[in-house]
């Protein structure tokens, strides 16, 4: 007696964490379904590409991956942010199976029964009860809401994702504790804007374990802390209630704070209709860095925004001197189609984008090397990403995966990923940090 093989199928997920989150959650209910996972386009019965919409450049690695996808195997399904908009795609390739936008899981599935039928055997086709990762074991995203209630002038999320849709607390702690069960050991918090979690449910209190936990970003901040795994915040917008959550940072919350700033020149800020009081920015780090001296504070900022004068430039350099951010994200003022930056005046010319780029970049390289060479001779805590013959590749407290800088440690005893160790620090360069295990 033969049996048919499981259909296969290869996925491409592109774009930011969020969107990492919702290919996990596709993969996962395919993978109940009975499908499987191929790794190669040519050797998958389907392809399903997750494109990232966010800025032309993004649009254009997303058209290329479809293209790709088309070109070695042919039967090809679009998801995604990209896919809020689907006339471009419809237009380069209008022989693509299905296009859909983003968290649109159950049009995916369909389109995937359609184009290949489900083979469910439920005594195989089992999943683990934390959904199928696409991160390494021991770290994994946390997505809390979707959408976003902010209108920036050069974003274009709330169209493609809409507005802000939080999750109830024990729905998110839920999820936390079969991760962390699984053996996750970092959970990183993610969402559009986290800081405003549950104020489109005016904070619903939702039964967990034996008491009711609001939807507020403290309190879930908090809960999470109690699991057992370090807890990693991001994109968090400056809102005043972010003050108390420094409180609980030093144990499980890391004392890390990813926050897109985005500027720091108040006119400029006003052109980009940017969310929370931002005017009195600095006189609230330097409160959090009293209150949490080991905390790392991680930002974007855009230059070249439409208007930027080169005065508002330097104020942005001098506020940087005095925030003295971490770790930095830097993006070139890109005309998304659709947003309403387009229409303001004076556009910055290419040239001096790329200066004023070039220019911030330079200054915070000196920031971050400054920053890190106080870390030499400190003992940090280290989870360890990868292993090498003789030195392994870890992040510390301060370091998110994929974005941030990276420890580089030796050891004598043998390491495994995902181990937890406290490391000596020896030196330290522009973005990194080297040292030797002093224990575990």
């Amino acid at each position: 007696m033969t049996t048919a093989s499981a259909p296969k199928i290869s996925f491409v997920s592109l774009g930011c964490p969020k969107a990492l989150v919702d290919s996990e959650r596709i993969i996962t209910r395919l993978r109940a379904e009975g499908y499987e996972l191929a790794r190669k386009h040519d050797g998958a019965d389907i392809v399903i590409v997750n494109t990232c919409g966010f800025l032309d450049s993004a649009k254009q690695e997303s058209l290329g991956a479809i293209g790709e996808a088309m070109a070695e195997n042919g039967k090809v399904i679009v998801t995604g942010c990209m896919g809020a908009e689907p006339e471009q795609i419809e237009k380069e390739y209008p022989n693509v199976l299905s296009i859909t936008g983003p968290q649109q899981y159950e049009s995916v599935l369909e389109a995937v029964h359609r184009a290949l039928p489900p083979m469910h055997n439920p005594h195989l086709d089992l999943v683990p009860p934390q959904g199928i990762k696409l991160t390494p074991r021991h770290y994994a995203y946390l997505k809390i809401s979707e959408g976003c209630n902010n209108r920036c002038t050069f974003c274009i999320i709330p169209k493609l994702r809409g507005d802000l849709v939080s999750r109830p607390a024990n729905d998110v702690l839920r999820e936390a504790e079969k991760l962390v069960a699984a053996g996750v050991k970092e959970l990183l918090v993610v969402s559009q804007d986290t800081s405003a979690y549950g104020i489109d449910i005016k904070y619903e209190s939702s039964p967990w374990k034996d008491r009711d936990v609001r939807a507020r970003f403290l309190d879930l901040t908090r809960e999470l802390g109690e699991l057992g795994a370090w807890v990693r915040l991001q994109y968090v917008y400056p809102y005043p209630h972010v003050d108390d959550v420094i409180a609980l940072m030093g144990g499980n919350i890391l004392p890390y704070l990813d926050i897109p700033f985005q500027h720091a020149n108040p006119e400029v800020l006003k052109r980009m209709r940017r969310p929370a009081a931002q005017d009195k920015t600095l006189a609230r780090i330097h409160k959090w860095r009293e209150q949490c001296p080991d905390l790392t504070l991680r930002s974007t900022f855009i230059v070249g925004f439409p208007g930027e004068t080169e005065s508002e430039f330097q104020d942005l350099l001098d506020w940087l001197d005095e925030a003295q951010i971490d770790r930095l994200g830097c993006f070139k003022y890109e005309p998304v189609a659709g947003v309403t930056s387009n229409a303001l005046d004076n556009p910055v010319p290419d040239e001096i984008k790329t200066a004023r780029w070039n220019a911030l970049m330079a200054r915070q390289q000196k920031i971050s090397a400054q920053r890190l060479k106080r870390k030499v001779g400190t003992r940090q805590q280290v989870i360890i990403d990868e292993i090498g013959p003789s030195v392994a590749k870890g992040r510390s407290k301060a370091d998110a995966p994929q974005i941030d800088g990276s420890v580089y440690v030796s050891s004598r005893r043998p390491l495994k990923v995902g181990d937890i160790v406290t490391a000596k620090i020896e030196r330290a360069d522009e973005y990194d940090l080297h040292g030797t295990v002093a224990g575990f």
